[in-house]
């Protein structure tokens, strides 16, 4: 009897230790299995992929941003226009993984299903299957390479959407770098070690205060609220519980009304239009344009932040002039622009069309996809022709397009270095064009420029949108 209690106990313990093992098999097949075969860092899976010729990555009119060539049998990644899209594009190295589209639509470009096994090796590459699909983005070349030479050397960003659809179509953030293999190895440490955080897309992952570009939606919830005839008398400065809002230069601009207010960019207006509004409104508004909210995009795109978990009158304040603690990207904000123009409505950002295979059949094709509406269509068309009187006659002329109707903002807003009494302001601009059927809008951050967003990014803004338009 002992002998078969003892059997009984090592049969036990054998099936408990047989189903434990069958129970983490399981677990790690579904849960991290996939994440395992699908890096490039898996030798298996590499060796493979090196059979394969990468799909090719197209811009909206069939130029070719990223291609595979075949080096003494191996496929290697091509760039043809190097820095241009390494905060589009990404890379795809054997040594340092891949980054951005290259990353997210790893399993199209290499036309390979759902894994099944953490090691096994996909069933298309098993079978042979040595072509993928290729992928055409948003982006317009021409408009590309026009926004990145027109930033220059300057540190910032510039992104261009269809307000009606939310397709991109232009996206650049600087310094970039070029994701070309021998050049990728050559520079890493270089670049890892950088303060100017070439890795860095500004883009889509860059967190300024929006400064006076945030006033739009301000306004926008001011006419919304019944502030509509509101009017302030302004002295180029006002005391809210001790603390002093300014106008640029303390510049006094008498009896104004909302319209006025931002046209001249008052900053004593819009403090005072924040404490009025009040802090639910003011929340109510930043539910709405989506701040604090993880948005879906095609690479990493961080949230804005709204951090405040009780607002007092000088936070109202800030906020109302894009201060404070509020921070947002340069995607963000050309969403933003693009709600105005888009009669409220904001949509959401797509930086892929479709996947195409080999023989040009379509594999996967996406569609505009509305997020909310930001403003009601009213108070929209109110800001649009306040905007464009910003451009006509206040301090966006730069922007300005000979024979259209420009609507936009301009912002300088403050940071770490301009708390320190230092004259190094971030530059903005956002507007749209034709003001009447807005068919781009435009975001331009300059970082650190020492000049108004007026004189610094507005002319970029402005001969982006000609370029688009003129064609």
């Amino acid at each position: 009897m002992q002998r078969n209690n003892k059997i009984i106990h090592v049969l036990v313990f054998m099936c408990a230790i047989f189903f434990s093992l069958m129970a983490y098999l399981t677990y790690f097949q579904l849960f991290t299995g996939k994440k395992i075969e699908s890096s490039s860092f898996n030798r298996r899976q590499q060796l493979k992929e090196d059979d394969t010729k990468r799909g090719d990555i197209y811009d909206r009119n069939g130029v070719v941003l990223a291609e595979s060539t075949n080096i003494k049998g191996k496929w290697q990644r091509k760039y043809p226009f190097g820095s241009l899209y390494s905060h589009v594009i990404g890379y795809n190295s054997e040594v340092y993984g891949r980054a951005l589209i290259e990353q997210k639509y790893n399993n199209y470009l290499l036309d390979i299903s759902e894994l099944k096994s953490v090691m096994g090796i996909n069933s298309n590459l098993l079978k042979g299957k040595k072509v993928g699909n290729n992928l055409y983005l948003t982006i317009d070349n021409r408009l590309q390479k026009l926004a990145n030479d027109l930033l220059g050397a300057k540190k910032g960003a510039v992104v261009a959407m269809d307000p009606k659809t939310g397709e991109i179509l232009a996206m650049v953030s600087k310094p970039g770098f070029d994701p070309n293999n021998s050049a990728l190895t050559e520079k890493w440490k270089e670049l890892v070690d950088s303060e100017d955080s070439p890795f860095l897309p500004r883009a889509t992952q860059g967190l300024y205060a929006p400064g006076s570009t945030f006033k739009v939606a301000i306004a926008a919830s001011a006419l919304e609220n019944g502030l509509d005839n509101i009017t302030f008398n302004d002295k180029g400065t006002v005391n809210i519980d001790g603390k002093n809002f300014d106008n640029s230069n303390k510049k006094a601009h008498g009896k104004i009304d909302l319209e006025k207010a931002l046209v001249v960019s008052s900053n004593v207006a819009f403090s005072q239009i924040g404490v009025k509004l009040g802090e639910k409104n003011i929340r109510d508004m930043a539910n709405r344009i989506e701040m604090e909210k993880n948005i879906a995009f095609d690479i990493p795109f961080k949230k804005s932040t709204f951090p405040y978990t009780r607002m007092e009158k000088t936070d109202m304040a800030s906020v109302a002039i894009g201060q404070g603690k509020i921070l947002v990207t340069p995607l963000y904000m050309a969403m933003l622009a693009s709600s105005i123009g888009n009669y409220g409505v904001m949509m959401k950002p797509m930086l892929v069309n479709r996947v195409v295979d080999p023989d040009g059949k379509d594999v996967k094709k996406w569609a505009p996809e509305k997020l909310g509406n930001a403003f009601t269509a009213d108070a929209a068309k109110k800001v649009k022709n306040m905007m464009v009187r910003v451009v006509k006659e206040g301090t966006g002329k730069s922007a300005a397009v000979k024979g259209i109707n420009v609507a936009g903002k301009t912002g300088t807003a403050e940071n770490e270095l301009t708390v320190n009494g230092e004259n190094k302001e971030h530059a903005w601009f956002i507007g749209f064009a034709p003001a009447e059927n807005p068919k781009i809008a435009v975001a331009v951050i300059v970082e650190y420029s020492g000049g108004s967003g007026g004189t610094v990014s507005a002319p970029i803004a402005g001969k982006i949108m000609k370029d688009y338009l003129d064609r």
